[in-house]
């Protein structure tokens, strides 16, 4: 293997591993958005 495809090997590969710990450790927020529905009373059963 030549040395720049040695290269190109580590350099991916720390690419992807950085990529997997900022995925692993990025706080998403959770979605804020009210949703509002309105339900049949016909589903429920009495």
């Amino acid at each position: 293997m030549s040395r720049l495809t040695q290269i190109l090997l580590v350099a991916g590969a720390v690419l992807l591993v950085g990529g997997a710990v900022f995925l692993m450790t990025w706080d998403i927020p959770a979605p804020s958005e009210k949703v509002t529905k309105t339900l049949n009373n016909d589903r429920f059963p009495s």
